[in-house]
C-alpha cells in the first residue's frame, strides 16, 4: 500500500492511539489518584493566549552537521516523518497531557539558553557543560532513527547529534559506575505541568552504563539538521532507538553516574507496567497496549513492531542469558 502522508492538522489522536487505549489511559491516571482536576494541570492564561508556532528553533547558529549517507550505521531509507508532524505531536507531560500541547506551549515558554548539564557521581571528572560546549564536544551527526511510543505509534526521526559515549569518556567514569541517572528540568515557570502532582518530578530516566556507550545510543542536540525545537526536548536530550520512547529523555539538566540502578519515574509511578529495560519487545504486551504493532505517524495500516525495534543485530548481545520477559 503506498505511503499517505498527511498535514498534522488531519493526524487525529484516535488514528495514532485507539479511543479505547487512550480511554483507559486516563482511567490509569484516576486510578493513581492523579485526575487531571485534581491534578492542576491546566496551563496558565498567557500560555493559552499566545503559543508560539511549532518547530521554532533557538536563535543562535548551529553547526554544521555530517549528513547520514547510504551504508553508513546512522543511515535509513524509511520514509522520514516530516518535522510538521514530529513538533506537532508527542508526548512531554511538563506541558500538558495531549499530543498537541507541547507543540502549542513549550516554545513560547522554554529557555533554551543559558542551559548547563551538570555530570556527576562516579566519575574521575565531574564537570558542568553548557550547552554551546556540548555542541562542540564532538562533531555533530544526522541519525536517522525510529522512535517507537509504547502506546503504540512510531516515528522516523532524523536527529542531529553524536554518540553519548563522547560524553562519557570526557567525564571518566570509576570502575564503580554501573548506570547513569538522566534528570531533566522541572520549572514550574518554563514547564506548567510539573505543578501538577501527575507524576513524581523531575523526570528521571536511567541506562546500565554499557547500554549508554553503545554507539546507537545519541545524545541528541537537534532533528532536521537543525537545533532541536523546545517541544521535543531542547536543548539537550537522550535517543535509544531500541527502547521505547520515554526512555529518551527530553531537557535534561543533569546526569549521574551512579554503582546501583535508578528508579525511573515511571516504574516509580506504576512499576508493574514500567520496567527498567523497555526494550522495544513485540512478545511482551503492555497492560493497555498491545505490542505486537503500531502505526507509523501517516500511514493508515498497523504494521508488525520488530524486536528492538529493528535494532537487534546491533544491540541483542547487551542483554545475552537475560529473560527478557521478565526484565522487561
Amino acid at each position: 500500500m503506498p505511503l499517505l502522508i498527511r498535514r498534522p492538522s488531519d493526524i487525529r489522536p484516535s488514528e495514532i492511539t485507539s479511543p479505547e487505549h487512550f480511554s483507559r489511559r486516563r482511567e490509569l491516571i484516576a486510578a493513581l489518584g492523579l485526575g487531571l482536576g485534581a491534578a492542576g494541570l491546566a496551563l496558565p492564561r498567557h500560555a493559552l493566549a499566545a503559543p508560539a508556532p511549532a518547530g521554532v528553533s533557538p536563535p543562535t547558529g548551529f553547526p554544521p552537521v555530517a549528513r547520514a549517507a547510504p551504508g553508513s550505521p546512522w543511515f535509513s531509507d524509511e520514509a522520514q516523518t516530516p518535522k510538521s508532524a514530529i513538533t506537532s505531536y508527542g508526548n512531554f507531560y511538563e506541558y500538558g497531557v495531549d499530543k498537541a500541547d507541547p507543540g502549542k506551549y513549550a516554545p513560547g515558554l522554554l529557555k533554551t539558553r543559558p542551559w548547563t548539564v551538570a555530570v556527576e557521581g562516579e566519575v574521575l571528572k565531574p564537570r558542568t557543560f553548557a550547552i554551546d560546549d556540548l555542541l562542540k564536544l564532538a562533531p555533530l551527526e544526522e541519525r536517522i532513527y525510529r522512535l517507537r511510543c509504547v502506546e503504540g505509534w512510531s516515528m522516523v526521526v532524523p536527529w542531529v547529534g553524536y554518540s553519548l559515549s563522547a560524553l562519557i569518556n570526557k567525564v571518566e567514569p570509576t570502575g564503580n559506575a554501573k548506570f547513569i541517572e538522566f534528570v531533566t528540568l522541572a520549572d514550574p515557570a518554563q514547564m506548567p505541568g510539573v505543578r501538577s502532582p501527575l507524576l513524581d518530578w523531575p523526570y528521571v530516566e536511567g541506562l546500565r552504563l554499557d547500554e549508554a556507550r553503545h554507539p546507537l545510543t545519541l545524545l541528541g542536540l537537534g532533528l532536521y539538521g537543525e537545533a532541536l525545537p523546545a517541544q521535543n526536548g531542547a536543548p539537550v536530550r537522550i535517543v535509544v532507538p531500541w527502547k521505547y520512547g520515554f526512555k529518551s529523555v527530553k531537557s535534561i539538566v543533569k546526569i549521574r553516574f551512579l554503582r546501583e540502578q535508578p528508579t525511573s519515574t515511571w516504574t516509580r509511578a506504576a512499576p508493574s507496567e514500567y520496567g527498567f529495560y523497555s526494550n522495544v519487545n513485540p512478545a511482551v504486551d503492555h497492560p493497555r497496549w498491545s505490542q505486537k504493532t503500531e502505526r507509523r505517524l501517516g500511514e493508515w495500516r498497523r504494521r508488525p513492531t520488530l524486536p528492538f525495534n529493528g535494532y537487534a543485530d546491533q544491540v541483542a548481545s547487551l542483554y545475552a542469558g537475560m529473560d527478557l520477559k521478565k526484565n522487561f
